[in-house]
This record gives structure tokens, C-alpha cells and sequence, in this order.
């Protein structure tokens, strides 16, 4: 087997490569109009730490340029900057009519700090490019935007406000990227609610300042320091982070909190909420056109500068991210040809290695090649892919347990998707469940060489047919091991159990041992948020009884049905072996472990009003960060 072969392609699921020949997946293109030129100067901003030389401007002949090396492929064109309306009218309504004419430029978003923006400016985005989509970058109020600030020194948020306003009264709709820095921790309910009343507003990103490496103040332009940088530099030190910057555990928090309450205020149906969006349709196993959870990452997103440099993703380094120049470059080949030669790509597609064995990758997406990088350099990537798992865990107990937003805060459930998982009539079956005088269907009882219990005796996955406690042969359907767990959930907890397995060693087989588990139905979301807070109090109240090697973990999944094609969240309990922990060691202490974990479940019962085990994040995970740090 060629294992560099296999590396590659399970790489390339989750980041893939630029393909010259592929006429249908679009390409996005960053046009930074000005460079790093803007007219007010944030304290984080990441464009100007570049240090690269402003003022140019890109033209339409630029534009024309972009269609011919993409050759009729679908483009997505971002203006951008710097600030992008410092290229003055004139010069954009050139690269506006210009990108009018390009059959090929699908979509075309401005993104910009709202300054300079006024009527003018939005009759001529009417005239020539109607479709036009505006950003505005807002950190939320007015506390948030406390680095969004001119070269004075002053806050920029008032002239933001107004923008938003503007763009209300015109009928228009943005979107609003909004930072996530220190002045927006434990305040993500207001900081949403603040955003969502401007009625422009119809989606809301919230970006992480994960600006831990920057140890040092943008150099000025000229031989003195505009107030803006002798602010910057008063919140720079050589020895730990910026004073803007979060970790990527309060990040998580942050957004966390943001999500539940999206939700609960009813936000939802008129604002879309990132990264939240995008993890959901993950989760519902929808693509999405967000980079960060998508196999579309850098070499799929480029960068355009006014002095013609064309590079990868504008958050990597440069001049790291160069590839070439566009009047240089003839087609897509030399585009693909420059990223495989790029060392920093080729560093940050090595770093999606990690991800292929991953739990969470078919959800998470393997995240961002640029933030994972710095992350890398900084020997602290676990921080970055643990934040990416709490969100993931935190969303998709949101989306189970709405009514119960405290759920998004447990560390026990993690989610663990299993692969097939589903039941012919999930509702037949529920109502079985409830209603004895229901009439029992046939059903086909196996049992194994090694003790597995379905529809044909073999090893491995088959199908099983479903029974309730009611049906004659319920008790002959449950393997032995598992019964204890499966009499405390049904009969203690009153819970429905739609799988059990006792766990098989498959003893003289190439076969992989299967842990012991039973996995639960809940009835509703109300139901399982209880049972969910049941399962994490048990678990973590046995764990330290449990055997050496042998650990209780509870999973949050989903069961298809195969009548209907919806799909229903359930909680699958497990046994794990501990990671090493030998075959016969972990049948040895399994019965033991049973034991211990039955008991604890008859120690509780699913209570709406009893929260799990866990607690929630004091002043939105700023403490829980600092203990995890």
C-alpha cells in the first residue's frame, strides 16, 4: 500500500486542490482595490501588519485579466481593502461595469468599514451593479468597536451606525462582520441583540482576533506616529498577547452564547448567524460555502493586489502567500503549478493531516489553513481544534435541546456521529413503545458464534429488528452483558432504547472489538434534554469508580428514518476502552464497569429542572479559558 498515496487522497476530502479542468466550482477572488490603504486605522487589523505599500489602485483592466486566466470558470469577487472606497467613485464604477460584463463573475460582495459610505455611493451601486452585496464591518456596539478607531485616536463607531441606517432607509440589506476581542466577552446576548436592530442587517459574523503571535505595533507610514499607533502600541508586548486578542476557548464560548440566544430571541428568522450556520448544515450533512468548514479553502480563494501580485488567502503571511503576477500568469495550470510549488501551502495542507483521523471532520471541516498555521508555529494547535470540537459539541446540543440552552455548556456529551444508524419507522416504533395494545410485528432473532443478536447471527453490523418491552420476545433480544444498562433506562428512567450491544472481542478474528453500549430515544427535545443532563451527572459521577482502561462516555447522534427520511437526535451511552488499554484487559473489567455504571444511573433520573454536571461558563467562558490555558 502506498501510504503517501492514501495520506493525499484522505487530505484532499478535506482540502481540496485547485483543478484546472473543473469548469463548475467557483474560484473566489479578494481584490484588495488599494492595498492596505483605508482612512481609519483599527488597532488589529491585519492587512496593514503586512507592511506592504498602499495607494495603487486596481483597475477594469485587472478585472478583464481575472476572466481570462479563470477561462469562463465561475468567479466570486470580493472588493476589499484596506478600505475599498478609497478608490474614489470615478475608478469604481470603471471595475464595477467592468465585473457587469464578465459572464463568468457570479457573485460580487463589497466589504467595507462604512465610513465614507452615503446616497452617492448606493446610486451608483443601483446603476451598475444592483445585485451588489455590501458588508459592513461593526464590532457589535459602541464598547465592542473600543479598536475600530481613526488615526486620531477616536472611535469610528457613530459614522458605522449611521452607515447601517442609511442602508435601512434605502431598502438595502448587509451583512456585518463583527470582531470578537476582550470588549465583547460575556456580553454576547447584547452584543447580537445590538447588531440585530439595525434593520439593514440580515447575517451577522462573528470572526475570532486569534492575535497571540503578534508581539509587536504596526510600523507608520511616516517618520511620526498617528495617535491610532501610539494606542496600538500601549496594547502590544513583547511578552504575551495583544490586549485585543482571545483565546480560542472564549471564542467558543462567545459564539456559544451568541447561538443559544439566536434561538431563544427569535433572531434566527430574519438574521443568519456564522460560524453557527455553517456548523449546522454540517451537522445536517449540508455543504457550505464557508471556507472554514469547507474542502474549498486556500487554493480556492485568492488575492489580488492593485501592483498585480496574485497570492493565496489574504489572512496568510505574506510575502509568503505570493504565488505570482497576473499579467504573468497565462492560465489556471500556472495558478495550480505556483501552489504546489508554494511552501507555505504545502505547510498548511500537511497540517489537514491530523484532521483525516478525526471524530469531527466531516462536521468540522478542518477549519482555517491560515489560523491552524499560526497555531502550528506556536505549538499550540490542540487549542485551536479543541475550540472547533466545543463548537461543534455546543451546536449540535442546541439544535437537540432548544428549550435548553444550558445543554450547549456540557464537556461530557460530545458528539459522535455513527455510520449507518437507522430504523425502519422511527414514529411506528415510538408509539409501539408507548401503547401496548398496539399490534407486535414479526420479528427475526439470530444469535451468533460470538453472541451478536440480529437478523442473521453474524459478526459486525446487520440489521436488527426493533422491539419495545411489550413484545413477547424483548427480554431474547438484548445480549446478556448490556441488560443491567438497558433495565436501568427503561425501567429506572422510563427512557426508549433503540440499540444495545453487550460488546464483542472477536477473538480469532481480524474483526475489530466492539464496545458495550445501549443507545437512547427520547421522545422529544424536551425529554432529552433531561435524559441528557441524567446521562452526564452518571457518567461523571462513575468515572472514578470505574475499572483502569475502561471509561463511560455519552455521544450526541442522529437516527435516520428510513419511512420518513428525517432524522432524530438520540444519545448513545458507551464503555469505552481507554486509548491503549489491551483487548482482554477491557472484556475483563467490563462486567465490573457495568455494574458501576448501572448503579449510577439508578442514582438519577432525568429531571427537567436539574442541570448536568457541568457548570456554566461564568461571564462567557473568560474564567473557564484562563483555568484551560
Amino acid at each position: 500500500m502506498d501510504h503517501a498515496a492514501t495520506r493525499d487522497e484522505n487530505i484532499e476530502r478535506i482540502y481540496r486542490s485547485l483543478a484546472p479542468e473543473d469548469t463548475t466550482t467557483a474560484v473566489s477572488v479578494i481584490m484588495k482595490l488599494r492595498g492596505e490603504t483605508c482612512d481609519i486605522d483599527c488597532l488589529y487589523c491585519y492587512e496593514k501588519r503586512k507592511e506592504a505599500p498602499g495607494g495603487a489602485r486596481i483597475g477594469p483592466g485587472q478585472v478583464r485579466d481575472l476572466a481570462r486566466l479563470f477561462h469562463g470558470r465561475p468567479l466570486a469577487v470580493e472588493l476589499h481593502g484596506g478600505e475599498p472606497l478609497t478608490v474614489g467613485r470615478e475608478q469604481m464604477a470603471g471595475i464595477l461595469t467592468e465585473l457587469a460584463r464578465q459572464p463568468s463573475v457570479v457573485r460580487v460582495t463589497l466589504q467595507t468599514n462604512g465610513v465614507l459610505l452615503d446616497d452617492a455611493w448606493l446610486d451608483l451601486f443601483d446603476e451598475l451593479l444592483p445585485d451588489l452585496r455590501i458588508g459592513v464591518s461593526l464590532d457589535g456596539d459602541a464598547r465592542g468597536n473600543a479598536w475600530r478607531v481613526g488615526y486620531d485616536g477616536r472611535p469610528v463607531y457613530p459614522r458605522v451606525a449611521a452607515a447601517l441606517r442609511l442602508l435601512a432607509r434605502r431598502g438595502r440589506r448587509a451583512g456585518v462582520i463583527a470582531a470578537v476581542t476582550p470588549a465583547v466577552l460575556g456580553r454576547a446576548e447584547a452584543v447580537l441583540d445590538h447588531i440585530a436592530g439595525f434593520g439593514s442587517v440580515d447575517s451577522v459574523s462573528f470572526v475570532p482576533c486569534f492575535d497571540a503571535a503578534v508581539r509587536r505595533g504596526t510600523a507608520p507610514a511616516g517618520r511620526r506616529a498617528p495617535a491610532s499607533r501610539l494606542l496600538q502600541q500601549a496594547n502590544v508586548a513583547e511578552d504575551k498577547a495583544p490586549n485585543w486578542a482571545v483565546h480560542p476557548a472564549e471564542y467558543a464560548d462567545f459564539v456559544l452564547a451568541a447561538a443559544a440566544h439566536w434561538i431563544s430571541a427569535g433572531h434566527f428568522a430574519r438574521l443568519k448567524l456564522e460560524p453557527v450556520v455553517s456548523a449546522i448544515r454540517r451537522l445536517r450533512g449540508l455543504d457550505t460555502g464557508f471556507c472554514h468548514f469547507s474542502d474549498l479553502k486556500c487554493d480556492h480563494v485568492l488575492t489580488l493586489y492593485p501592483d498585480g501580485r496574485l497570492g493565496s488567502c489574504d489572512e496568510l503571511p505574506w510575502p509568503q502567500a505570493r504565488l505570482s503576477l497576473l499579467p504573468q500568469t497565462r492560465d489556471q495550470h500556472a495558478v495550480a503549478e505556483a501552489q504546489r510549488s508554494s511552501r507555505l501551502l504545502r505547510q498548511g495542507r500537511s497540517l489537514m493531516e491530523r484532521c483525516t483521523a478525526c471524530d469531527y471532520r466531516d462536521t468540522c471541516g478542518g477549519g482555517c489553513v491560515a489560523t491552524r498555521w499560526r497555531y502550528d508555529l506556536a505549538g499550540d494547535q490542540d487549542a485551536y481544534c479543541d475550540y472547533r470540537m466545543r463548537l461543534i459539541d455546543g451546536i449540535a446540543a442546541l439544535l437537540a435541546q432548544p428549550s435548553a440552552p444550558r445543554g450547549a455548556w456540557c464537556r461530557t456529551l460530545r458528539r459522535r456521529p455513527r455510520h449507518p444508524n437507522s430504523m425502519a419507522d422511527v414514529e411506528g416504533f415510538l408509539a409501539r413503545w408507548d401503547d401496548p395494545r398496539l399490534p407486535k410485528p414479526a420479528v427475526r432473532l439470530r444469535v451468533g458464534a460470538y453472541g451478536n443478536i440480529n437478523t442473521v447471527g453474524l459478526p459486525g453490523v446487520h440489521e436488527a429488528d426493533d422491539l419495545d418491552p411489550g413484545h413477547p420476545l424483548w427480554e431474547r433480544a438484548i445480549e446478556p452483558g448490556v441488560k443491567p444498562l438497558v433495565a436501568a433506562c427503561t425501567r429506572q428512567w422510563g427512557c426508549v432504547t433503540y440499540d444495545s450491544c453487550e460488546g464483542h472481542a472477536y477473538e480469532g478474528t481480524a474483526m475489530a472489538p466492539t464496545p458495550r453500549k445501549v443507545g437512547l430515544l427520547p421522545r422529544d427535545h424536551h425529554e432529552y434534554a433531561a435524559v441528557a443532563a441524567a446521562l452526564c451527572r452518571a457518567v461523571s459521577a462513575v468515572s472514578p469508580l470505574l475499572p483502569p482502561g475502561i471509561g463511560a462516555t455519552v455521544g450526541r447522534a442522529d437516527l435516520t428514518c428510513e419511512k420518513s427520511g428525517r432524522t432524530v437526535p438520540v444519545l448513545d451511552l458507551v464503555l469505552r476502552p481507554a486509548p491503549g488499554t489491551p483487548r482482554d484487559r477491557y472484556f475483563a473489567g467490563l462486567d465490573a464497569a457495568t455494574a458501576a455504571l448501572a448503579g449510577a444511573l439508578a442514582a438519577e433520573r432525568p429531571d427537567p429542572d436539574e442541570p448536568c454536571a457541568c457548570p456554566a461558563p461564568p461571564d462567557g467562558g473568560r474564567r473557564a479559558a484562563a483555568a484551560a490555558s
